[in-house]
């Protein structure tokens, strides 16, 4: 036995007790790492001044103000966050801009557009463009009818599309329809309905299709003989008192359904309020009541998508008509979701609206933008756990 194996051997093994007390003497030096109380009181969220929003405290509301503080305080830290809204019984509590961000920023909200065109699928069926969501899809698109190879496709419906269980793929999941989307000449063109082939039967299975939102939007363009950005801001935009700024449009100039409206943060946090409230903005019923029912019932329940039902921190995931559902602790709520972390999130059961806008990281995609989505995921996610169920 060498020096070095008899000295190994005559060492004893550190107790229980030994290894509490050094990581204890470690906490105490380097401390837990939060912020104290007095460092949450001194941050400011304050809402800016502006008479588009009822303005109101965490304190006047029933929120724990340093609740609200250490989710700002976290905030700061993230490098890609752009804007951070609450909303608490129809007022705006808190309210912070970061990095690019500021009250008057406006750029795609990436997925999030989803949930938008659902809304206008709705407003569309209020005035009398489409009678039903059970019509079919194909009778939007004559010029494709004989192109249609597979019959199935000839069954889809309105109702089919907004569930997100029309049969297309999952593009992100089934190479190669994401490249042929995004990256083509033709990308987001409506010729895909024909050459993109069903995975599924209709009705049968949900796949988050980016093609079947943008096919919804074309859908409303032409039954209501217009375009898209014009007629969310005569009824839909003008009606919350916002704004749309702009809408990434197609190869043949429709715009898209499921990515690229532009609109501040402000003007989310009006779109949740309203379907929080019903449908109901200032008094005005701008979305039918039965409408916004049924887009947030989950018709897709525990959806596994990279084999896990959870969307970072979000659990429990389901879907309704452009619209997600999940839970954080003893909360459930419905979602809007834009990649790079474009939330709206309504919380039923406090009256609140969180909105969260963030680069919508463009072109990319896997772990080099979760970690930038899933530190604000994660964000939201802290803090709707942390307050009490009602």
């Amino acid at each position: 036995m060498d020096e070095k194996e008899r000295c190994l051997r005559g060492k004893r093994p550190f107790t229980a007790m030994q290894i509490i007390g050094v990581f204890l003497i470690i906490f105490t030096l380097v401390g837990c790492g939060g912020p104290s109380a007095e460092e949450l009181e001194a941050i400011d969220y304050t809402p800016l001044p502006g008479g588009d929003w009822e303005l109101s405290t965490p304190e006047e509301e029933g929120v724990d103000p340093l609740l609200v503080a250490e989710m700002y305080h976290d905030a700061a830290e993230l490098e890609t966050l752009y804007g951070l809204l609450v909303v608490k019984n129809g007022r705006l509590i808190a309210e912070g801009y970061f990095n690019e961000g500021s009250i008057d920023e406006q750029f795609d909200r990436a997925s999030a557009t989803k949930s938008f065109t659902s809304a206008l699928v709705g407003i569309a069926l209020e005035q009398g463009c489409l009678s039903s969501v059970d019509q079919k899809m194909i009778d939007f698109f004559p010029e494709y009818a004989d192109q249609i190879t597979d019959p199935r496709k000839a069954e889809i419906t309105i109702r089919d599309l907004l569930q997100m269980r029309g049969g297309y793929p999952d593009e992100e999941y089934t190479p190669p329809y994401m490249e042929i989307l995004y990256w083509s000449d033709n990308w987001h063109h409506v010729p895909h309905l024909v050459d993109f082939p069903l995975t599924s039967d209709p009705r049968t299975e949900f796949q988050y299709s980016n093609l079947t939102s943008h096919l919804l939007a074309v859908v409303v363009a032409r039954a209501c003989d217009t375009d898209l950005m014009s007629f969310s801001q005569e009824y839909l935009f003008t009606p919350l008192g916002g704004k749309v700024g702009d809408w990434y449009p197609d190869a043949d100039n429709y715009h898209l359904g499921g990515m690229g409206i532009f609109v501040s943060a402000r003007d989310m946090a009006k779109f949740g309020q309203c379907f929080l409230n019903g449908g109901q903005y200032d008094d005005q019923q701008v979305i039918t009541a039965d409408w916004v029912n049924d887009s947030l019932q989950s018709y897709s329940a525990n959806i596994r998508r990279g084999g896990s039902n959870s969307y970072g921190s979000f659990r429990d995931i389901g879907y309704g008509y452009q619209w997600w559902s999940g839970r954080v602790g003893g909360h459930d709520f419905n979602y809007a979701a834009g990649h790079g972390g474009n939330y709206i999130i309504l919380l039923h059961d406090l009256d609140m609206v969180i909105v969260t806008t963030a680069d919508p990281m463009h072109g990319v995609f896997g772990s080099e933008s979760w970690q930038h989505e899933g530190a604000i995921n994660n964000l939201v996610a802290d803090f709707v756990a942390s307050l009490p169920e009602q």
